[in-house]
């Protein structure tokens, strides 16, 4: 008999559990993890908080095949995932040269320019592989059995 290969999401954000924002990434990756033969097991909707963060991935990173999570990525001051996931691994965070390149491509044809609060956007542990965005020019990233996603 088969092994069954689990997922575990993991929702990042205060805006989740505050009820200002809904989320809609669980039915969309569950049904096309399905699809890959991936179960979605598994789910939990954390705070932007850094220990919570790293405590949450760890444990689930040893507990499910694959660890996917969404929000805390982008460019505002509470945006703290990468950096969090970083350190849950013990890695450092870098600025990765393949999603500088691309939002320094994207933002010199935008009206808007590349600050210092959008580079955070290019963020990565050291050794993350970028995962293509196709919503928004910033890469998501995977590192080991965990997906990171905006």
């Amino acid at each position: 008999m088969a092994k069954t290969v689990t997922g575990c999401l993991i929702i990042i954000g205060n805006e989740i559990l505050s009820g200002r924002t809904q989320d809609i990434n669980l039915a969309h990756l569950a049904k096309a993890l399905n699809e890959f033969g991936v179960r979605m097991v598994h789910a939990r909707v954390i705070p932007d908080v850094e220990d919570i963060i790293i405590e949450t991935v760890n444990e689930c990173r040893e507990t499910y095949d694959h660890v996917f999570t969404t929000g805390g990525i982008g460019p505002t001051h509470d945006d703290i995932t990468s950096a969090a996931i970083a350190k849950a691994f013990d890695l450092p965070l870098v600025r990765h040269p393949d999603a500088l390149e691309a939002l320094e491509k994207y933002y010199k044809n935008n009206q808007h320019e590349l600050n210092e609060q959008r580079l955070k956007m290019t963020e990565t542990p050291e050794g993350a592989t970028l995962i293509a965005n196709a919503i928004s020019i910033a890469p998501g990233f995977k590192i080991e059995n965990v997906y990171v996603f905006a």
